[in-house]
Protein backbone atom coordinates (compact mmCIF):
# COMPACT_ATOMS: atom_id res chain seq x y z
CA UNK A 1 0.00 0.00 0.00
CA UNK A 2 1.10 3.37 -1.07
CA UNK A 3 1.54 5.65 2.31
CA UNK A 4 2.84 9.20 2.86
CA UNK A 5 6.44 9.80 4.67
CA UNK A 6 4.57 10.85 7.57
CA UNK A 7 2.16 8.14 7.94
CA UNK A 8 5.39 4.96 7.23
CA UNK A 9 6.88 6.68 10.26
CA UNK A 10 4.11 6.43 12.55
CA UNK A 11 3.64 2.98 11.22
CA UNK A 12 7.27 1.93 11.50
CA UNK A 13 6.79 3.12 14.99
CA UNK A 14 3.91 1.03 16.38
CA UNK A 15 6.18 -1.98 14.54
CA UNK A 16 8.66 -1.47 16.93
CA UNK A 17 6.39 -2.10 19.51
CA UNK A 18 6.67 1.99 20.60
CA UNK A 19 3.53 2.93 22.41
CA UNK A 20 4.52 6.66 24.09
CA UNK A 21 6.40 9.30 22.32
CA UNK A 22 7.46 13.07 23.67
CA UNK A 23 8.15 15.54 21.64
CA UNK A 24 7.24 19.01 20.81
CA UNK A 25 5.50 20.13 17.19
CA UNK A 26 7.47 22.83 15.27
CA UNK A 27 6.73 23.62 11.30
CA UNK A 28 9.13 21.21 10.30
CA UNK A 29 7.21 18.22 11.65
CA UNK A 30 3.65 19.31 11.38
CA UNK A 31 3.02 16.60 8.70
CA UNK A 32 4.31 14.10 11.33
CA UNK A 33 1.77 15.10 13.86
CA UNK A 34 -0.74 15.30 11.78
CA UNK A 35 -0.06 11.91 10.79
CA UNK A 36 0.05 11.17 14.49
CA UNK A 37 -3.68 12.94 15.14
CA UNK A 38 -5.10 10.87 12.18
CA UNK A 39 -3.85 7.73 13.74
CA UNK A 40 -5.06 8.23 17.26
CA UNK A 41 -3.13 5.43 18.97
CA UNK A 42 0.12 6.27 20.11
CA UNK A 43 0.13 7.94 23.09
CA UNK A 44 1.81 11.39 22.81
CA UNK A 45 3.15 13.47 25.34
CA UNK A 46 3.63 17.00 24.88
CA UNK A 47 6.58 18.64 27.37
CA UNK A 48 7.63 22.19 27.84
CA UNK A 49 10.80 21.75 25.93
CA UNK A 50 12.60 19.16 23.36
CA UNK A 51 15.30 18.68 26.45
CA UNK A 52 12.53 17.65 28.51
CA UNK A 53 10.90 15.54 25.97
CA UNK A 54 14.64 13.93 25.11
CA UNK A 55 15.02 13.36 29.10
CA UNK A 56 11.40 11.57 29.37
CA UNK A 57 12.38 9.28 26.61
CA UNK A 58 15.38 7.88 28.47
CA UNK A 59 13.70 7.77 31.52
CA UNK A 60 10.67 5.97 29.69
CA UNK A 61 13.55 3.48 28.23
CA UNK A 62 15.56 2.80 31.87
CA UNK A 63 12.21 2.05 33.63
CA UNK A 64 10.80 -0.01 30.95
CA UNK A 65 13.58 -1.69 28.69
CA UNK A 66 11.87 -0.68 25.72
CA UNK A 67 13.64 2.03 23.16
CA UNK A 68 12.43 5.40 24.01
CA UNK A 69 11.25 7.90 21.25
CA UNK A 70 11.46 11.85 21.08
CA UNK A 71 10.63 14.41 18.37
CA UNK A 72 11.60 17.60 17.77
CA UNK A 73 11.48 20.04 14.65
CA UNK A 74 14.64 21.32 13.00
CA UNK A 75 16.46 23.97 14.01
CA UNK A 76 16.95 25.34 17.61
CA UNK A 77 13.82 22.12 18.05
CA UNK A 78 16.47 19.47 17.19
CA UNK A 79 19.76 20.99 18.95
CA UNK A 80 17.58 21.19 22.27
CA UNK A 81 17.41 17.35 21.84
CA UNK A 82 21.73 17.18 22.12
CA UNK A 83 22.12 17.12 25.62
CA UNK A 84 19.44 14.24 26.22
CA UNK A 85 20.87 12.00 23.52
CA UNK A 86 24.37 12.93 25.01
CA UNK A 87 23.10 11.81 28.59
CA UNK A 88 21.24 8.39 26.87
CA UNK A 89 24.45 7.99 24.61
CA UNK A 90 27.05 8.08 28.08
CA UNK A 91 24.60 5.82 29.82
CA UNK A 92 23.86 3.47 27.05
CA UNK A 93 20.00 3.96 27.00
CA UNK A 94 18.11 2.78 23.57
CA UNK A 95 16.59 6.07 22.27
CA UNK A 96 15.51 6.98 18.44
CA UNK A 97 15.39 10.86 18.35
CA UNK A 98 13.36 12.10 15.14
CA UNK A 99 14.06 15.53 14.07
CA UNK A 100 12.36 17.08 10.75
CA UNK A 101 14.53 19.32 8.45
CA UNK A 102 13.94 21.30 5.52
CA UNK A 103 13.46 20.01 2.38
CA UNK A 104 16.08 18.01 0.64
CA UNK A 105 16.62 21.11 -2.18
CA UNK A 106 17.01 23.84 0.71
CA UNK A 107 19.88 21.52 2.49
CA UNK A 108 22.51 23.39 3.18
CA UNK A 109 21.61 27.10 2.06
CA UNK A 110 21.08 28.29 5.44
CA UNK A 111 17.42 27.89 5.44
CA UNK A 112 15.05 29.21 8.51
CA UNK A 113 15.48 26.81 10.66
CA UNK A 114 17.93 24.56 9.21
CA UNK A 115 20.84 23.03 11.20
CA UNK A 116 23.51 19.74 10.11
CA UNK A 117 21.80 17.92 13.18
CA UNK A 118 23.20 15.00 11.75
CA UNK A 119 26.80 16.85 12.41
CA UNK A 120 26.21 18.11 15.42
CA UNK A 121 25.52 14.72 17.16
CA UNK A 122 27.37 12.30 15.37
CA UNK A 123 29.98 11.92 18.13
CA UNK A 124 27.08 11.53 20.84
CA UNK A 125 25.18 8.68 18.74
CA UNK A 126 25.39 5.55 17.74
CA UNK A 127 24.59 6.14 14.25
CA UNK A 128 22.51 8.84 12.38
CA UNK A 129 20.78 9.24 9.26
CA UNK A 130 19.33 12.00 7.08
CA UNK A 131 17.00 10.33 4.85
CA UNK A 132 16.62 11.61 0.88
CA UNK A 133 14.78 9.39 -0.43
CA UNK A 134 10.67 8.20 1.22
CA UNK A 135 11.24 5.11 -0.25
CA UNK A 136 14.12 4.39 1.63
CA UNK A 137 12.55 5.93 5.11
CA UNK A 138 10.62 2.70 6.41
CA UNK A 139 14.04 0.53 6.26
CA UNK A 140 16.10 3.64 7.79
CA UNK A 141 13.76 3.81 10.89
CA UNK A 142 13.41 0.12 11.32
CA UNK A 143 17.12 0.10 11.29
CA UNK A 144 17.51 2.82 13.90
CA UNK A 145 15.59 0.40 16.02
CA UNK A 146 18.03 -2.05 15.73
CA UNK A 147 20.99 -0.16 16.20
CA UNK A 148 19.55 1.01 19.32
CA UNK A 149 18.93 -2.00 20.82
CA UNK A 150 22.41 -4.15 19.40
CA UNK A 151 25.57 -5.22 21.55
CA UNK A 152 25.55 -2.00 23.33
CA UNK A 153 22.66 -0.16 23.24
CA UNK A 154 22.59 3.84 22.59
CA UNK A 155 20.66 6.31 21.06
CA UNK A 156 20.30 6.96 17.30
CA UNK A 157 18.61 9.50 15.04
CA UNK A 158 17.09 10.09 12.18
CA UNK A 159 16.59 12.99 10.30
CA UNK A 160 13.55 13.64 8.02
CA UNK A 161 13.17 16.21 5.67
CA UNK A 162 9.94 18.36 5.36
CA UNK A 163 9.47 16.80 1.67
CA UNK A 164 10.00 13.35 2.57
CA UNK A 165 7.08 13.07 5.17
CA UNK A 166 4.27 14.43 2.09
CA UNK A 167 6.22 12.60 -0.61
CA UNK A 168 4.36 8.68 -1.17
CA UNK A 169 6.36 5.54 -0.97
CA UNK A 170 5.10 1.44 -0.96
CA UNK A 171 4.55 0.51 2.79
CA UNK A 172 4.83 -3.28 3.76
CA UNK A 173 4.72 -3.94 7.11
CA UNK A 174 7.31 -6.24 8.78
CA UNK A 175 8.04 -7.80 12.09
CA UNK A 176 10.84 -6.09 13.98
CA UNK A 177 14.44 -7.36 14.12
CA UNK A 178 15.62 -8.77 16.98
CA UNK A 179 19.31 -8.61 17.88
CA UNK A 180 20.32 -12.00 18.86
CA UNK A 181 23.56 -12.03 20.43
CA UNK A 182 26.85 -14.50 19.75
CA UNK A 183 27.46 -16.92 21.83
CA UNK A 184 30.14 -17.74 23.78
CA UNK A 185 32.67 -20.88 23.59
CA UNK A 186 33.68 -22.48 26.40
CA UNK A 187 37.40 -22.23 25.70
CA UNK A 188 37.13 -18.56 25.85
CA UNK A 189 36.14 -19.19 29.65
CA UNK A 190 38.30 -21.58 30.63
CA UNK A 191 41.08 -19.28 31.75
CA UNK A 192 38.75 -16.77 33.55
CA UNK A 193 36.78 -19.46 35.02
CA UNK A 194 40.80 -20.93 36.66
CA UNK A 195 41.71 -17.80 37.83
CA UNK A 196 37.86 -17.11 39.68
CA UNK A 197 38.01 -20.64 41.45
CA UNK A 198 41.43 -20.01 42.32
CA UNK A 199 40.57 -16.48 43.78
CA UNK A 200 41.15 -16.49 47.80
CA UNK A 201 39.53 -12.71 48.26
CA UNK A 202 36.79 -12.06 44.51
CA UNK A 203 34.92 -8.99 44.72
CA UNK A 204 32.28 -8.43 41.66
CA UNK A 205 31.70 -4.95 40.62
CA UNK A 206 28.57 -5.17 38.93
CA UNK A 207 28.62 -1.76 35.96
CA UNK A 208 25.34 -0.71 34.05
CA UNK A 209 25.69 -3.35 31.36
CA UNK A 210 24.22 -5.88 33.97
CA UNK A 211 21.16 -3.61 33.85
CA UNK A 212 21.05 -2.92 30.26
CA UNK A 213 21.18 -6.76 29.26
CA UNK A 214 18.95 -8.04 32.13
CA UNK A 215 21.56 -9.82 33.33
CA UNK A 216 20.55 -9.40 37.02
CA UNK A 217 19.33 -13.28 37.80
CA UNK A 218 22.91 -14.64 35.95
CA UNK A 219 24.31 -12.25 38.58
CA UNK A 220 23.03 -13.54 41.21
CA UNK A 221 23.58 -17.41 40.31
CA UNK A 222 27.12 -15.99 39.30
CA UNK A 223 27.77 -14.35 43.04
CA UNK A 224 25.99 -17.35 44.72
CA UNK A 225 28.18 -19.99 42.72
CA UNK A 226 31.54 -17.93 44.17
CA UNK A 227 30.85 -16.54 47.59
CA UNK A 228 32.04 -13.39 46.21
CA UNK A 229 30.63 -9.58 47.90
CA UNK A 230 29.20 -7.71 44.98
CA UNK A 231 29.92 -3.85 44.80
CA UNK A 232 28.34 -1.59 42.02
CA UNK A 233 28.55 1.47 39.91
CA UNK A 234 25.87 3.93 39.93
CA UNK A 235 24.78 2.85 36.74
CA UNK A 236 24.94 -0.56 38.17
CA UNK A 237 22.10 -0.13 41.29
CA UNK A 238 19.65 -2.43 41.17
CA UNK A 239 21.72 -4.88 39.42
CA UNK A 240 21.96 -6.91 42.57
CA UNK A 241 19.53 -6.68 45.66
CA UNK A 242 20.72 -4.47 48.31
CA UNK A 243 18.95 -6.01 51.20
CA UNK A 244 20.82 -9.66 50.30
CA UNK A 245 24.26 -10.52 52.14
CA UNK A 246 26.63 -10.27 49.47
CA UNK A 247 25.77 -6.33 48.29
CA UNK A 248 28.58 -3.63 49.34
CA UNK A 249 26.04 -1.20 47.30
CA UNK A 250 27.79 1.84 45.79
CA UNK A 251 31.42 1.53 44.76
CA UNK A 252 33.79 4.71 43.47
CA UNK A 253 33.90 8.05 44.39
CA UNK A 254 31.18 8.41 46.76
CA UNK A 255 30.57 4.74 47.43
CA UNK A 256 30.67 3.34 50.72
CA UNK A 257 33.48 2.55 53.44
CA UNK A 258 32.95 -0.84 53.60
CA UNK A 259 32.96 -1.24 49.66
CA UNK A 260 36.66 0.77 49.24
CA UNK A 261 37.83 -1.71 51.91
CA UNK A 262 36.66 -5.31 50.34
CA UNK A 263 38.49 -3.39 47.26
CA UNK A 264 41.97 -3.25 48.73
CA UNK A 265 41.47 -6.35 50.56
CA UNK A 266 40.18 -8.12 47.09
CA UNK A 267 42.88 -10.35 45.47
CA UNK A 268 40.67 -10.56 42.35
CA UNK A 269 38.36 -7.88 40.66
CA UNK A 270 35.52 -9.23 38.09
CA UNK A 271 33.97 -6.26 36.84
CA UNK A 272 30.86 -7.20 34.63
CA UNK A 273 29.61 -4.13 32.13
CA UNK A 274 31.89 -1.11 33.71
CA UNK A 275 33.75 0.40 32.14
CA UNK A 276 36.45 1.63 34.68
CA UNK A 277 35.25 5.24 34.53
CA UNK A 278 37.37 7.64 36.38
CA UNK A 279 34.66 8.21 39.60
CA UNK A 280 34.99 4.28 40.04
CA UNK A 281 38.78 3.83 39.22
CA UNK A 282 40.64 6.83 40.50
CA UNK A 283 44.48 6.58 40.22
CA UNK A 284 43.81 3.80 37.06
CA UNK A 285 47.53 2.44 37.47
CA UNK A 286 46.78 1.76 41.25
CA UNK A 287 43.45 0.43 41.11
CA UNK A 288 44.93 -2.64 39.39
CA UNK A 289 47.78 -3.00 42.17
CA UNK A 290 48.21 -6.89 43.46
CA UNK A 291 45.04 -8.01 42.08
CA UNK A 292 43.84 -10.33 39.10
CA UNK A 293 41.65 -7.98 36.83
CA UNK A 294 39.02 -9.82 34.97
CA UNK A 295 36.57 -8.03 32.33
CA UNK A 296 33.52 -9.12 30.97
CA UNK A 297 32.04 -6.54 28.60
CA UNK A 298 30.20 -6.54 25.27
CA UNK A 299 31.78 -3.30 23.65
CA UNK A 300 35.24 -4.32 22.53
CA UNK A 301 36.18 -0.38 22.60
CA UNK A 302 36.16 -0.72 26.62
CA UNK A 303 38.51 -3.47 27.09
CA UNK A 304 41.70 -2.39 28.88
CA UNK A 305 40.79 0.87 27.81
CA UNK A 306 41.03 3.15 31.11
CA UNK A 307 42.64 -0.57 33.08
CA UNK A 308 44.31 -3.02 32.32
CA UNK A 309 43.24 -5.98 32.52
CA UNK A 310 44.74 -9.89 32.83
CA UNK A 311 41.61 -11.37 31.63
CA UNK A 312 38.78 -10.23 29.21
CA UNK A 313 35.94 -11.66 27.56
CA UNK A 314 34.01 -9.22 24.88
CA UNK A 315 29.98 -11.04 24.41
CA UNK A 316 27.40 -10.43 26.28
CA UNK A 317 26.78 -10.86 29.86
CA UNK A 318 23.92 -13.44 29.74
CA UNK A 319 26.04 -15.50 26.97
CA UNK A 320 29.06 -15.22 29.09
CA UNK A 321 27.57 -16.46 32.68
CA UNK A 322 25.50 -19.62 30.44
CA UNK A 323 29.02 -20.71 29.55
CA UNK A 324 30.39 -19.37 32.96
CA UNK A 325 28.62 -20.94 35.74
CA UNK A 326 28.67 -24.97 34.63
CA UNK A 327 32.70 -24.35 34.71
CA UNK A 328 32.53 -23.00 38.26
CA UNK A 329 32.61 -25.25 40.72
CA UNK A 330 30.24 -24.21 43.86
CA UNK A 331 32.65 -21.86 46.69
CA UNK A 332 33.02 -21.95 50.13
CA UNK A 333 34.47 -18.55 51.08
CA UNK A 334 32.30 -18.02 54.36
CA UNK A 335 35.46 -16.08 56.05
CA UNK A 336 35.77 -13.92 53.28
CA UNK A 337 32.02 -12.63 53.15
CA UNK A 338 32.64 -13.14 56.86
CA UNK A 339 34.76 -10.42 56.40
CA UNK A 340 33.38 -8.10 54.62
CA UNK A 341 30.17 -8.66 56.79
CA UNK A 342 32.08 -7.02 59.30
CA UNK A 343 33.50 -4.11 57.36
CA UNK A 344 29.39 -3.38 56.78
CA UNK A 345 28.39 -3.58 59.64
CA UNK A 346 31.01 -1.46 61.22
CA UNK A 347 29.86 1.08 59.11
CA UNK A 348 26.70 1.20 59.81
CA UNK A 349 27.12 1.87 62.80
CA UNK A 350 29.73 4.62 62.65
CA UNK A 351 28.84 6.66 60.37
CA UNK A 352 26.43 9.38 60.86
CA UNK A 353 23.09 10.24 58.88
CA UNK A 354 22.96 13.66 56.88
CA UNK A 355 19.50 15.11 56.69
CA UNK A 356 18.82 14.29 53.53
CA UNK A 357 19.79 10.48 54.15
CA UNK A 358 16.65 10.63 57.02
CA UNK A 359 14.53 12.03 54.44
CA UNK A 360 15.50 9.69 51.67
CA UNK A 361 14.94 6.73 54.42
CA UNK A 362 11.48 7.85 55.47
CA UNK A 363 10.18 7.80 51.39
CA UNK A 364 11.58 4.48 51.41
CA UNK A 365 8.66 3.64 53.55
CA UNK A 366 6.27 4.85 51.28
CA UNK A 367 7.35 3.36 48.06
CA UNK A 368 8.06 -0.56 47.11
CA UNK A 369 10.75 -2.62 45.36
CA UNK A 370 9.28 -1.56 41.77
CA UNK A 371 9.02 2.14 42.51
CA UNK A 372 10.81 4.02 40.01
CA UNK A 373 13.00 6.67 41.89
CA UNK A 374 14.84 9.30 39.26
CA UNK A 375 17.48 11.59 40.44
CA UNK A 376 19.11 14.75 39.05
CA UNK A 377 22.92 15.35 39.68
CA UNK A 378 24.51 16.31 42.50
CA UNK A 379 25.17 15.55 46.35
CA UNK A 380 21.22 14.43 46.78
CA UNK A 381 22.09 11.97 43.72
CA UNK A 382 24.96 10.06 45.59
CA UNK A 383 22.39 10.68 48.85
CA UNK A 384 20.35 8.75 47.13
CA UNK A 385 22.63 6.14 46.02
CA UNK A 386 23.89 5.47 49.51
CA UNK A 387 20.35 5.66 51.24
CA UNK A 388 18.10 4.09 48.89
CA UNK A 389 18.15 0.65 48.79
CA UNK A 390 17.31 -0.45 45.53
CA UNK A 391 16.34 -3.99 45.09
CA UNK A 392 15.59 -4.68 41.24
CA UNK A 393 16.91 -3.33 37.89
CA UNK A 394 15.28 -0.18 35.78
CA UNK A 395 14.50 1.02 39.67
CA UNK A 396 16.91 4.07 39.67
CA UNK A 397 17.10 6.33 37.19
CA UNK A 398 19.57 8.62 36.89
CA UNK A 399 22.56 10.35 34.65
CA UNK A 400 25.94 8.88 35.30
CA UNK A 401 28.33 9.32 32.58
CA UNK A 402 27.54 13.04 31.13
CA UNK A 403 26.29 13.75 34.92
CA UNK A 404 23.00 16.25 32.89
CA UNK A 405 21.53 18.09 35.72
CA UNK A 406 17.93 19.23 34.97
CA UNK A 407 17.95 15.43 33.70
CA UNK A 408 15.43 14.27 37.04
CA UNK A 409 12.14 15.58 36.24
CA UNK A 410 11.80 14.86 32.24
CA UNK A 411 13.09 11.54 33.22
CA UNK A 412 10.60 10.96 36.02
CA UNK A 413 7.81 11.89 33.65
CA UNK A 414 9.06 9.69 31.22
CA UNK A 415 9.55 6.15 34.12
CA UNK A 416 6.73 7.28 35.42
CA UNK A 417 4.32 7.66 31.74
CA UNK A 418 6.34 3.96 31.28
CA UNK A 419 5.65 2.22 34.24
CA UNK A 420 2.21 4.00 35.07
CA UNK A 421 3.78 3.86 38.68
CA UNK A 422 3.90 6.25 40.96
CA UNK A 423 7.04 7.85 40.70
CA UNK A 424 9.66 9.36 43.16
CA UNK A 425 12.02 12.46 42.02
CA UNK A 426 15.12 13.64 44.53
CA UNK A 427 16.54 16.60 43.21
CA UNK A 428 18.29 19.82 44.15
CA UNK A 429 17.40 23.37 44.14
CA UNK A 430 20.00 24.10 41.10
CA UNK A 431 19.36 20.92 39.08
CA UNK A 432 15.60 21.45 39.68
CA UNK A 433 16.17 25.21 38.77
CA UNK A 434 17.31 24.35 35.06
CA UNK A 435 14.43 21.81 33.74
CA UNK A 436 11.40 23.23 36.37
CA UNK A 437 9.25 23.91 33.22
CA UNK A 438 8.50 20.11 33.16
CA UNK A 439 6.34 20.50 35.93
CA UNK A 440 3.32 21.60 33.75
CA UNK A 441 3.61 18.17 31.74
CA UNK A 442 3.77 16.32 35.24
CA UNK A 443 0.56 18.73 35.88
CA UNK A 444 -1.27 17.97 32.24
CA UNK A 445 -1.40 14.20 32.27
CA UNK A 446 -1.58 13.77 36.01
CA UNK A 447 1.03 11.85 36.63
CA UNK A 448 1.72 10.74 39.97
CA UNK A 449 5.41 12.07 40.67
CA UNK A 450 6.77 12.96 44.59
CA UNK A 451 9.31 15.34 44.27
CA UNK A 452 11.72 15.65 46.75
CA UNK A 453 13.58 18.84 46.09
CA UNK A 454 16.93 19.01 48.54
CA UNK A 455 16.84 22.91 49.20
CA UNK A 456 20.29 23.78 51.08
CA UNK A 457 20.73 27.22 48.75
CA UNK A 458 23.69 25.77 47.07
CA UNK A 459 25.40 23.85 44.73
CA UNK A 460 26.13 21.04 46.95
CA UNK A 461 28.64 18.99 45.49
CA UNK A 462 30.64 22.23 43.98
CA UNK A 463 30.44 23.84 47.36
CA UNK A 464 31.35 20.64 49.07
CA UNK A 465 34.43 20.16 46.51
CA UNK A 466 35.35 24.04 47.17
CA UNK A 467 35.29 23.35 51.39
CA UNK A 468 38.04 20.36 50.56
CA UNK A 469 39.81 22.09 47.53
CA UNK A 470 39.65 25.38 47.05
CA UNK A 471 40.36 27.44 51.07
CA UNK A 472 36.11 27.45 51.47
CA UNK A 473 36.22 30.28 48.16
CA UNK A 474 32.64 29.56 47.29
CA UNK A 475 32.41 31.33 44.31
CA UNK A 476 28.97 31.51 42.62
CA UNK A 477 27.60 28.29 44.90
CA UNK A 478 25.47 29.97 47.09
CA UNK A 479 22.43 30.54 45.30
CA UNK A 480 20.41 33.14 47.18
CA UNK A 481 17.41 32.49 45.32
CA UNK A 482 13.58 33.78 46.82
CA UNK A 483 11.75 30.98 45.45
CA UNK A 484 8.83 29.92 46.86
CA UNK A 485 8.62 26.34 45.72
CA UNK A 486 5.42 25.26 47.49
CA UNK A 487 3.58 28.49 45.77
CA UNK A 488 5.43 27.54 42.30
CA UNK A 489 3.87 24.14 42.43
CA UNK A 490 0.72 25.97 42.96
CA UNK A 491 1.14 27.69 40.05
CA UNK A 492 1.88 25.00 37.76
CA UNK A 493 -0.88 23.10 39.46
CA UNK A 494 0.72 20.99 41.52
CA UNK A 495 0.60 20.14 45.46
CA UNK A 496 3.11 22.01 47.52
CA UNK A 497 4.71 20.56 50.72
CA UNK A 498 7.29 22.39 53.00
CA UNK A 499 9.76 19.98 55.46
CA UNK A 500 11.78 21.87 57.43
CA UNK A 501 12.64 19.29 59.91
CA UNK A 502 13.97 16.41 58.88
CA UNK A 503 13.14 14.38 61.67
CA UNK A 504 9.50 14.89 61.27
CA UNK A 505 9.79 13.27 57.94
CA UNK A 506 7.86 10.29 57.85
CA UNK A 507 4.43 12.33 58.40
CA UNK A 508 4.98 15.17 55.94
CA UNK A 509 5.74 12.37 53.58
CA UNK A 510 2.88 10.53 54.58
CA UNK A 511 0.55 12.89 53.40
CA UNK A 512 2.53 13.69 50.21
CA UNK A 513 2.47 9.91 49.32
CA UNK A 514 -1.12 10.19 49.85
CA UNK A 515 -1.78 12.66 47.40
CA UNK A 516 -3.19 12.10 43.71
CA UNK A 517 -1.21 13.34 40.93
CA UNK A 518 2.68 15.03 41.63
CA UNK A 519 3.31 16.84 44.46
CA UNK A 520 6.61 19.20 45.08
CA UNK A 521 8.30 18.95 49.09
CA UNK A 522 10.45 21.62 49.59
CA UNK A 523 12.88 19.72 51.75
CA UNK A 524 15.28 22.19 53.87
CA UNK A 525 18.96 21.11 54.71
CA UNK A 526 22.04 22.21 56.20
CA UNK A 527 24.11 24.43 53.57
CA UNK A 528 26.86 22.23 54.58
CA UNK A 529 25.69 19.08 54.54
CA UNK A 530 28.70 16.50 53.16
CA UNK A 531 28.61 13.49 50.91
CA UNK A 532 31.14 10.84 52.65
CA UNK A 533 32.86 9.05 52.46
CA UNK A 534 34.36 10.60 49.59
CA UNK A 535 37.66 9.79 47.75
CA UNK A 536 39.68 12.86 46.05
CA UNK A 537 39.62 13.00 42.39
CA UNK A 538 41.99 10.96 40.94
CA UNK A 539 42.89 8.61 44.14
CA UNK A 540 42.99 5.44 44.26
CA UNK A 541 40.23 3.46 47.83
CA UNK A 542 43.19 4.00 50.65
CA UNK A 543 42.93 7.93 50.47
CA UNK A 544 39.33 8.13 51.37
CA UNK A 545 37.81 10.77 53.55
CA UNK A 546 35.14 9.79 56.11
CA UNK A 547 34.77 13.13 58.28
CA UNK A 548 35.26 16.62 57.60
Amino acid sequence: MKLSGADIVIQCLKEQGTDTVFGYPGGCVLDIYDAIYRDGTLRHILTAHEQGAAHAADGYARATGKTGVCIATSGPGATNLVTGIATAYMDSVPLVAITGNVTVSNLGRDSFQEVDIAGITMPVTKHNYIVKDVNALADTIREAFYIANSGRKGPVLVDIPKNLQTETAEFTPAKPAIYTPKSVKEETLRAAARAIAEAKRPLIIAGGGAISLNASQNLMQFAKRIQAPVASTLMGLGAFPASDGQSLGLIGMHGTDAGAKAFLRADTVIVCGMRFSDRVAGDRQKFRENKVIVQFDIDAAEIDKNVRTDLSVMADLNEIFKVLLPLLPQADRKDWLKEVAAYKEHEKNSAPLPEAGKIIGAAKKFTDADTPVATDVGQHQMWTAQYYPFEKPRTFVSSGGLGTMGFGLGAAIGACAGTGRKTVLVTGDGSFHMNLNELCTAVKYDLPVVILLMNNNTLGMVRQWQTLFYGKRYSQTTLDRKTDYVKLAEAFGAKGMTLKDPDSAESVLAEAFSADGPVLVDCRIGIDEKVLPMIAPGKSFDSIITKM
